[in-house]
């Protein structure tokens, strides 16, 4: 695969991304990609490995040598077909997926990986440029029907494959926009919603429905939707966010990260939503969480033209390097991760724990805290106490499972962690099937992307087994 030596001749070099001083004065995309040639180079460093351990690191086992190879053998029309082969919406994943596959890259074993996130982006978005990426609607329908409730990665997914396996497919989405996650929680500096609607206005092309502003459970009950369709896949997500309980948390001021991130993007949008906004304009920040949530926040409070931006993390700073006795080779590094949000401004604490907050007129004014030890006890460190302003907290700490009213309608078990209870992606409901971060909790794009896939194989199995069983029952009544 690439070039005979190509790892040894040729260096990584990461696609360019826009001065920060440009944008963070607007919401297009900050990040670039190479010219061909230096991809073709790129391409070439992926080595005859014998074992692709990229394939075990991408949940979707991505034929990432395949491509590669093409890309460094100038054949990009063959390159999209081996991309499309194993994933549905590769300018999502190769946007916002933090690749995994790069961890598992066995160059990285002792040199910096192959540069696979940005080929294959750059795939994709030649395809569409070149007019490759075309409606493909299945030539023969099944005449069964399918639901997918949400209509995030995980939906789409399911419901792009079901398409394609020539079932009817609506999506019913609560939104008034497809997406979700895509479309409402990340930022558009990071995915713009143009990419996002080219994709649905595809899959629509090839015949998939979709029903926005309605509301399973609410607009329309679990069960005329069962009585509407063949099949239902569950796709909500995980959208109960973890809560601080702790004193002073009544305040105003205090939100929920996707709260905040919602109306940011539909204030992008250019909907602007009724009553006071959330805004970080002139305010001092302060985000409790470290993760791409928390960074997605500061992303857009410096946009806004936040006083200041500090985010907060329970855990202790990561070290910089591999450390190849916690997380080794080819296994996702535990290492310190600054994204492109970090690099445009804003104070990274690690190690510190909120005690409570204090406020005027009943809103928020300052954030109290001390600084903790190691996990799992998390012992105080005397003397470490401190007070900081805080005229907007956002709490980016995570999501612990999907809401519950939908699922009890449908009756499905639920697992220990209160998520969706699915085996092969089939809930404990004949018929309905669930997947995406409502079955795994929560976790990457590319996980959902592949839950929806797997969850669309199950379902269009069981559909089939349907027609069996009616062929049969028809045998038997012929034969009386």
């Amino acid at each position: 695969m690439g070039e005979l030596g190509g790892f040894l001749r040729y260096r990584r070099v990461n696609g360019p991304k826009r001065p920060v001083e440009e944008r963070v004065r607007d919401y297009r995309e900050y990040q670039h990609t190479l010219p061909p040639e230096e991809l073709r180079e790129q391409g070439a460093r992926c080595m005859e490995c014998g074992v692709p351990f990229c394939h075990n690191g991408c949940p979707l086992g991505n034929l990432i040598p395949d491509w590669n190879d093409l890309v460094y053998r100038d054949r990009w029309k063959d390159a999209i077909e081996a991309l499309h082969a194993t994933n549905n919406f590769p300018e999502f994943t190769g946007r916002v997926c933090p690749a995994p596959c790069e961890a598992a890259c066995v160059l990285d074993i002792n040199d910096d990986p192959v540069t696979i996130k940005q080929i294959e982006v750059s795939i994709i978005d030649r395809a569409y440029d070149e007019g490759w990426v075309r409606p493909q609607p299945p030539p023969v329908r099944s005449g069964r029907t399918v639901a997918v409730i949400g209509s995030g990665p995980a939906g789409l997914a399911a419901a792009a494959e079901l398409n394609r396996f020539g079932h009817e497919v609506t999506v019913y989405e609560r939104a008034d926009r497809v997406g979700g996650l895509l479309t409402y929680g990340i930022p558009d500096f990071k995915l713009e919603k143009w990419v996002v609607q080219r994709r649905v206005d595809l899959l629509a092309a090839e015949g998939v429905k979709f029903r926005t502003g309605v509301a399973v459970g609410k607009d329309v009950s679990a069960q005329e939707l069962r009585e509407r369709h063949d099949a239902v896949v569950i796709c909500t997500g995980s959208t109960v966010p973890r809560d601080l309980p702790v004193p002073g948390r009544e305040l105003d001021g205090i939100h929920f990260a996707m709260e905040y991130l919602e109306q940011r993007n539909r204030w992008v949008a250019g909907e602007y939503p009724d009553g006071t906004p959330i805004t970080a304009a002139g305010k001092h920040v302060v985000i409790i969480g470290g993760g791409d949530t928390g960074a997605d926040c500061l992303g857009n409070a410096n946009r806004e033209g936040a006083a200041s931006v500090v985010q907060f993390e329970l855990l202790p700073e990561p070290p910089r390097e591999r450390p190849t006795d916690i997380t080794p080779w080819p296994r996702w590094p535990l290492i310190l991760r600054t994204s492109a949000a970090h690099e445009e401004g804003g104070e990274r604490r690690f190690s510190v724990m909120t005690t409570h907050f204090s406020g005027e007129d009943g809103r928020v004014t300052h954030l109290h805290g001390h600084e903790v030890g190691p996990p799992p006890s998390f012992e105080k460190i005397e003397g470490t106490e401190f007070t900081i302003r805080a005229d907007l907290v956002l709490l980016a700490m995570g999501f612990l499972h999907p809401e519950r009213p939908l699922l009890e309608q449908f009756g499905v078990e639920l697992d220990e962690r209160g998520n969706v209870a699915a085996t092969d992606y089939h809930t404990s409901v004949e018929g309905v099937f669930a997947a995406g971060d409502c079955r795994r909790g929560q976790s990457l794009v590319v996980w959902a992307i592949s839950e929806g896939r797997q969850a669309a194989r199950a379902c269009d199995r069981w559909l089939h087994s349907l027609d069996a069983d009616e062929g049969e029952d028809l045998i038997a009544m012929l034969a009386e």
